[in-house]
């Protein structure tokens, strides 16, 4: 069976670090052309994946067979309603949409043309939470009482360009950004949110978008979330710290994956998410605690995921009613912290 022809819109951050990779490494698909109008990046695009580069996307769509969108996060939307009228099956990185509404658009015509729409939560592979979820599920914790999550960055000077410099209008800051998969993994351990309050600050100058941000959710099922984002974080928190009524679980350090995609390491490698040893998590109560091994981290879950989509009829990797979900507590949450309230869904 001939390969699945992707065309990959963008070749920024997402687009060079993680989809092109991970597309390469995927048996049944094949990267057929990137749109980007930056001359080095068109030359990598052609030297690393022997793949077309085009300036426009209207210049994609006779080109692919699957449309990946991982274009700056206001273009999201726009783009992947033009593919999905033209008859093609999406991938939309995070965030799938500019809020709740028109995520709920895009999903009403995907289902309308029936075809596939996804959206690369990729942090629903990463090690660490695979690792929580297996200790939350198989009740290693009790009851779960509160769940803490962070990403957390010592960035003081500011790396410019559109996720730092661009207002609401541009979707930037970190909200919707880090806040998107923060969001994502609360609700995936612990169902609807309830109730939200945030805050969102700019502590940088010359950043005009939220790089400091919390986020508390209470759970329809009575679990509390406490979620951060920020770049001003000279001593960083725990990647996770969950309490439950029978031990917790405290973890550091960021899952490997993202690091040695953006060192050139081909994801499929032998080993590519395991986790060092001493990086490992640790379990217990009091004083009593015990290292818990790191599950693998596996990206390529997430386009081996896609394949079986198409090829085979199987359920998205990424359920796009669930992110829906997700976006809509993103909105709650900018209207908390807007107005300084506690904002209320269900």
């Amino acid at each position: 069976m001939s390969a699945i022809e992707v065309g990959l819109v963008g070749y920024g951050t997402a687009g060079a670090h993680f989809h092109a990779p991970l597309i390469e490494a995927t048996a049944g698909l094949r990267l057929a052309a990137v749109v980007t109008r930056d001359p080095a990046r068109a030359a990598e695009v052609a030297g690393r994946y022997a793949a077309v580069a085009v300036p426009d996307v209207e210049l994609l769509w006779d080109r692919c067979d699957l449309v990946v969108v991982a274009s700056p996060n206001r273009t999201h939307g726009p783009v992947a309603t033009e593919a999905l009228t033209r008859g093609k099956p999406v991938v939309v990185d995070k965030p799938l949409a500019g809020g709740a509404e028109e995520a709920r658009s895009l999903v009403a015509l995907a289902r309308e043309r029936g075809l596939m729409l996804t959206v690369f939560q990729n942090r629903r592979w990463d090690g660490d939470f695979l690792t929580v979820r297996e200790l939350v599920d198989g009740g290693a914790l009790g009851e779960v009482l509160r769940f803490e999550s962070r990403f957390e960055r010592w960035r003081p000077a500011p790396k410019g360009g559109w996720r730092e410099t661009g207002g609401a209008e541009e979707l930037g800051g970190l909200l919707y950004d880090l806040g998107s998969h923060l969001v994502d993994q609360a609700i995936q351990l612990f169902g609807p949110v309830r109730e939200v309050y945030a805050e969102t600050d700019v502590r940088r100058a010359g950043v005009a978008s939220d790089d400091d941000t919390f986020l508390a959710l209470t759970h329809a099922g009575g679990v509390r979330s406490h979620l951060w984002a920020g770049a001003m974080a000279a001593r960083p928190g725990p990647r996770f710290r969950v309490l439950g009524s029978a031990a917790g679980y405290l973890k550091h350090g960021l899952d490997v994956q993202e690091g040695r995609l953006r060192a050139g390491i081909s994801p499929a490698t032998p080993g590519f998410g395991e986790e060092d040893e001493d990086l490992w998590g640790t379990l217990g109560s009091g004083e009593q605690a015990v290292s818990v091994p790191t599950l693998p981290g596996r990206y390529l879950d997430f386009y081996r995921g896609v394949v079986a989509c198409l090829r085979e009829g199987a359920a998205p990797p990424v359920d796009p009613g669930g992110v829906v979900d997700a976006l809509a507590v993103l909105d709650a949450a900018r209207v908390s912290a807007t107005q300084r309230i506690v904002t209320h869904l269900i």
